[in-house]
């Protein structure tokens, strides 16, 4: 196997083993034995719930059991689900309604968990669960992003569950008024639904009074903190473990109701109790994102420089409050509001609300996502009223390089940047100044053509501390490390970054994850955190590792212990002839019995959180007579700083792109008026396909962090926030020359098709 080379362009190890149908997902290590849980679902919106009769259910063939949220509360579980509420502009906290496991009182969702039945087999509890009656009073469906219709909540008696304010309003109101000129678009953020790869699943399963949970997700020491909560046991009662996860975006970050439920059943029975949701399921009740309606401003003095910026979110919740739902569009989204803007003077408000449909919470970016589309939307529409190129426009107000670091008024630490030289490499490389040809060309047959660029930055979240454990085992290393794989590419970066640290060769280092019984701690992935916190404190680890090997082998070398050197491949001292690798040491090291010199452990903080940014350049091509969007040139220039594998990050912007282009171009969550899913199936939801994807030039224009010793920035939900605007200016670009001032995603054949009808209609 070749040498794994800093900043090497390496394939990924685990690729084999996915693609010879190697992977160990949850359906593949379900324990013998188990039994199979089905989960019966509200099949209305909005309806009192008074009372579930599961007697017949009982009785089915191959059932052991039919659970309900009472059944739970009389077993003594703490059966609610917990959240972090967003602050008011009143100093108050946000509603905090109880979320139960299962529906209590009310439903509130199609797709609501009302009961669970566990068989021997699925189709044994599918039918089962035909058998339960429930008896039911409806109530109107709140489907609005408002205040006002039916109550969801006591607790939110107007469906509003939160009023967030950031920045300074009155100052920003005084801005405004004395601006040489004001520009205002209001731009929708249309809902989608994960979709991940696989699906949601989970298998319990009890070894004496002890718990074991294994289900595909984001990280384990949140679900085992939820669980040792609801079950009211001591954390080390509770195993939680991620096997191999086929994607998870954000949407498997947090826990869920079924995941409480599994342990209970299969505690009683006695017997493993596995569940897997099938697509339309996991469409019903996956948390979806964003959704969301924001009015954006901005203020401009006579020499087109920004002077105040205004937002006002109203975003959709769903039915209940998720674990982040109220933070994304309100505290994450306010991070980095003002973009890469010099913009002082701010006003943000975003009011969250309840509707009757699925939760809300994080995908791919949460929060960051939505702020820039917001933002490089207006600016789009700013240049065109201004006047000015949209790139000029943007150079006019970048925060400057001798303005760096750079507070903003969030109170965001932007480290470095050096956005003009990006956003010039981008128009470069996209060929911007063969625009006008191209557009020609496309107009000589009919078509119409718009070019759209974003120029974007994140704040990277999550935890800023991670943990590592480095095991010397027989001739190699195991490395433990507390992020998570969704298919990332983890084992191959986490393992190309200790070989080049160590020299020990990369095919002999295995990455252990997902196992808190086997890792101590851990933040999971979330927030593009993983690469930067876990090589932070992996060199912490490395540094410690060669302090305690020098020492050992001070005597064996008969020179000082500070006189050991070691060049990332070798130990090496003056007048000694011995130069062992760091698997030889250890090796040497087991010999004599220095067992402590085999295990090395490590945490560490992030000194400062890094901040991606970069420019994307799209071109559309569009059909009026049909309507039809064709995305025919894509280009992008991302400063990640410095990279341990420069094609896995390309391939992370790749997917971030087309899961962008995906959202734009042809997704979009449909319910009719009742609160019913109307877009439930591959049929109904238009996935991206890859027909839809053009090439994606990538190109990386580094600034180093200084946030962190690697000098490295997160890329991994970098292209979803940059795709979103970059492709809707695009869209705007094209449509502008028909008098179409408004457009929102998702640019389908038929809502392009009636806008440029609508306005032939209007024109005659």
């Amino acid at each position: 196997m070749e040498k794994f080379g800093k900043s090497q362009s390496v394939r990924r190890v685990e690729d084999t083993r996915f693609l010879t149908g190697q992977g160990r997902y949850v359906d593949d290590i379900v324990p013998e034995g188990a039994l199979r849980a089905y989960f019966l679902r509200s099949p209305v919106a909005h309806a009192v719930l008074k009372g579930i009769d599961v007697s017949a259910a009982l009785e089915a063939p191959g059932v052991h059991a039919v659970i309900t949220q009472a059944d739970l509360e009389e077993a003594g579980l703490d059966a609610r689900m917990t959240y972090t509420c967003a602050p008011n502009r009143d100093g108050t906290k946000g509603a905090a309604p109880k979320r139960p496991l299962l529906a209590e009182g009310r439903l509130r969702f199609v797709g609501e968990a009302v009961a669970m039945i566990v068989a021997d087999t699925l189709e044994q509890a599918k039918d089962a669960a035909e058998l339960v009656e429930i008896d039911y009073d409806d109530l109107p469906a709140h489907m609005e992003i408002g205040a006002g219709g039916e109550a969801i909540h006591p607790e939110a008696p107007d469906n509003r569950a939160y009023d967030y304010g950031m920045g300074d309003e009155a100052a920003t109101d005084a801005a405004f008024k004395a601006a040489a000129k004001v520009v205002s678009l209001e731009v929708g953020d249309n809902r989608i639904i994960v979709n991940s790869m696989e699906p949601r699943g989970a298998f319990a399963e009890w070894d004496g009074d002890r718990m074991h949970l294994a289900f595909g997700g984001q990280g384990v020491w949140g679900m085992k903190k939820e669980l040792a909560r609801a079950y009211k046991v001591e954390a080390e009662k509770v195993r939680t473990t991620n096997p191999d996860v086929g994607g998870g975006f954000g949407m498997k970050g947090m826990a869920y109701p079924e995941y409480f439920v599994l342990p209970h059943a299969a505690k009683v029975l006695g017997r493993p109790v596995h569940w897997m949701s099938d697509r339309t399921e996991a469409m019903l009740s996956d948390n979806a994102g964003r959704d969301l309606v924001t009015l954006a401003e901005l203020a401009f003095d006579a020499d087109n420089r920004i002077v105040a910026y205004r937002s006002h979110t109203r975003s959709n919740l769903g039915a209940y409050n998720s674990q982040f739902g109220q933070m994304i569009q309100s505290f994450l989204f306010s991070r980095v509001l003002t973009g890469v803007y010099d913009i002082q003077t701010v006003y943000q408000r975003a009011e969250g609300f309840y509707t009757n449909t699925t939760q809300v919470d994080a995908y791919r970016g949460a929060g960051r996502p939505e702020a820039i589309y917001v933002l490089e939307r207006v600016m789009d529409r700013a240049a065109r009223e201004l006047g000015v190129d949209p790139m000029e426009l943007r150079r006019i107000n970048f925060i400057k390089p001798e303005q760096f670091p750079y507070t903003t008024v969030a109170g965001e630490s932007y480290d470095v940047g050096a956005f003009a030289r990006v956003l010039g490499r981008a128009e470069t490389s996209a060929d911007v100044a063969g625009f006008a040809a191209r557009r020609e060309a496309s107009a000589a047959e009919g078509k119409l053509r718009g070019l759209g660029v974003c120029y974007y930055i994140e704040s990277i979240l999550g935890q800023p501390h991670e943990d590592v454990k480095v095991e010397f085992v027989g001739d190699g290393a195991l490395i433990y490390v507390g992020t998570q794989s969704n298919g990332q590419g983890h084992e191959t970066v986490f393992r190309q970054f200790l070989a080049d640290q160590t020299g020990i060769p990369a095919e002999k280092i295995e990455v252990v994850q997902g196992d808190s019984d086997r890792i101590a701690s851990g933040g999971g992935t979330g927030g593009s955190r993983s690469v930067t916190t876990q090589t932070n404190v992996t060199l912490q680890a490395v540094a410690e590792m060669v302090g305690g090997f020098s020492a050992f082998l001070a005597s064996e070398m008969g020179v000082a212990a500070d006189e050991v050197t070691f060049d990332d491949e070798r130990f090496r001292a003056e007048g000694s002839n011995l130069t062992p690798t760091m698997l030889e040491v250890a090796q040497m090291a087991r010999d004599v019995g220095r067992e402590d010199l085999l295990v090395w452990q490590a945490t560490a903080k992030l000194p400062g959180r890094s901040y991606p940014n970069g420019c994307h350049v799209a071109e559309v091509e569009i059909d009026p007579e049909t309507g039809h969007v064709a995305c025919d040139r894509y280009t992008v220039v991302d400063d990640f700083g410095n990279l341990i594998n420069p094609m896995l990050a390309e391939g992370q912007v790749h997917g971030g792109v087309a899961q962008g282009l995906g959202q734009a171009l042809t997704e979009h969550v449909v319910y009719d008026g009742n609160g019913q899913l109307l877009t439930a199936t591959f049929m109904d939801y238009g996935m991206p396909r890859a027909d839809l994807i053009p090439k994606i030039g990538f190109e990386t224009e580094p600034v180093p962090s200084t946030a962190n010793p690697m000098g490295m920035k997160g890329c991994g939900e970098a292209g979803t926030v940059g795709a979103l605007a970059a492709v809707s200016n695009a869209v705007q670009d094209a449509l502008w020359e028909r008098g179409i001032r408004q457009v929102d995603m998702p640019f389908t054949p038929m809502r392009v098709w009636s806008m440029l009808e609508n306005d032939r209609i209007a024109a005659e």
